[in-house]
């Protein structure tokens, strides 16, 4: 892949205080509590770029892309974003915590030709029209990226991590810790030949598109549509899969909305194609011990490389439904390759939504059904909660997708279901912009 240094706007302390205030989540994880917040926090903060407010009142000329692109033009004017002075890649060190084990993961920033979807840039998720036309229309509008794609790549000579090793012994050009404990650190790499490795090493690399579906399809689009050199590139954020930092956790499913749902009669339709552990309990201790049980199970499971699934539907149990031949998946997902139609969520997506609950692809592109929860250490507990108080009728837990899953259903071209992998921690918006 063809990569190239950029001299990035930057918030400038100087002008807007604490630049730290001033960088916010990808637009797609920020809810409207979150956004709210972050408007509060500085009247530089990116939220107001990347996702901002609307308005009944809001018209073709007057909107929130529009507003988006006077924002960016009024900081540029005063300074609050200033554009470096060093042709850059930059170095991006996150430190967080998962269940109790401390990570650190490398990525590096650079400015990457855009290639179709193909040998050299492969997708792993299905994507949407809503979002994409979103993206869309606010890059016509501003002619900038301010959000990260996050791409994957394969060293086993850790050239760029061995780099950004160095580089972090410099002052970081941002430090913070965001709301999940996550520490971000911005670092610029500006020695030619530290740059030149990198670009030397990425050459003949394919990526996976991690994060950022809609976006990178947005860059591709709009750079067909726009005759700026400059608008075939994108702002891209690379690590390498053998960096010992890079996790995918679980997004697990909640289901409600369905007519004449009742718990046991579920389970017991499920027998037919699964085998089924039943963890009961009846007070909250051995509530929790049953929750506890089911996890080991689905675990135990996962690294023999069985598909299991957790179920919780207020049934007084949990449930681990591990598949008993995997052959049958041939009828349901005739067209799919053994890769793909090995996935966890394929047997769930085909043989329990699609296949007992009735929710195939046109529910789910209505959003009616289906909530998505990334495994987030609230997640679970958060999950059972939502169906104890009857809002959601069943949950169902994953395991989450594993690496070499991922390479072996996009070496074949083919993509996962929506929310089928959780990167984290997720790469922040607004620490490095790139203007064309």
């Amino acid at each position: 892949m063809q990569l190239k240094p950029f001299r990035a706007f930057r918030f400038d302390p100087s002008v807007v205080g604490d630049a730290t205030a001033c960088i916010a989540p990808p637009y797609d994880v920020i809810d409207n509590n979150q956004q709210e917040q972050l408007y509060q926090k500085s009247k530089y903060n990116i939220v107001r770029i990347i996702k901002g407010r609307t308005s009944p009142s809001d018209n073709n000329d007057n909107n929130q892309y529009t507003r988006a692109t006077g924002y960016l033009a009024e900081w540029i004017e005063k300074g609050a974003l200033k554009q470096d002075t060093d042709e850059s890649i930059y170095a991006y060190v996150q430190d967080f915590k998962v269940n109790g084990t401390q990570f650190q993961r490398y990525s590096f920033i650079a400015l990457a030709k855009l290639e179709e979807f193909g040998k050299l840039v492969k997708p792993h998720e299905e994507i949407f029209e809503k979002p994409l036309i979103d993206r869309l229309n606010l890059k016509k509008s501003t002619s900038a990226d301010f959000g990260l794609v996050f791409m994957l790549y394969e060293d086993r000579q850790r050239i760029a991590d061995n780099i950004i090793t160095e580089a972090a012994n410099e002052e970081p050009l941002i430090d913070f810790v965001d709301e999940q404990d996550v520490r971000h650190r911005l670092f610029a790499i500006t020695a030619q030949n530290d740059i030149e490795q990198i670009e030397n090493m990425m050459i003949d690399k394919s990526c996976i598109i991690a994060d950022g579906h809609h976006r990178y399809t947005t860059g591709l689009t709009y750079s067909r549509e726009n005759g700026n050199p400059a608008a075939k590139y994108q702002m891209l954020a690379f690590a390498n899969t053998y960096h010992e930092g890079l996790l995918i956790l679980a997004t697990h499913r909640l289901v409600g909305n369905l007519e004449n749902f009742e718990p046991d009669a579920f389970i017991n339709s499920l027998r037919d194609k699964f085998h089924i552990s039943g963890y009961k309990f009846n007070t909250a201790q051995t509530k929790s011990q049953a929750r506890q049980k089911m996890l080991v199970e689905m675990k135990t499971e996962h690294e023999k490389d069985n598909n299991a699934i957790g179920i919780y539907s207020s049934a007084n149990a949990f449930y681990v439904a591990v598949l008993k031949d995997k052959h049958q998946m041939d009828e349901v997902a005739p067209d799919m390759s053994t890769h793909s139609k090995l996935l966890d969520l394929t047997v769930l997506h085909k043989l329990i939504l699609e296949g007992l609950l009735g929710i195939g692809k046109d529910k789910l592109a209505k959003g009616e059904n289906i909530q998505y929860l990334k495994d987030t250490p609230s997640a679970i507990d958060d999950s059972i909660a939502q169906v104890d108080s009857g809002k959601k009728q069943v949950a169902f837990f994953m395991n989450p997708v594993k690496i070499k899953e991922l390479k072996a259903v996009t070496d074949v071209g083919e993509r996962m279901p929506q929310k089928a992998t959780y990167f984290y921690p997720k790469v922040y918006s607004g620490l490095t912009i790139y203007k064309f």
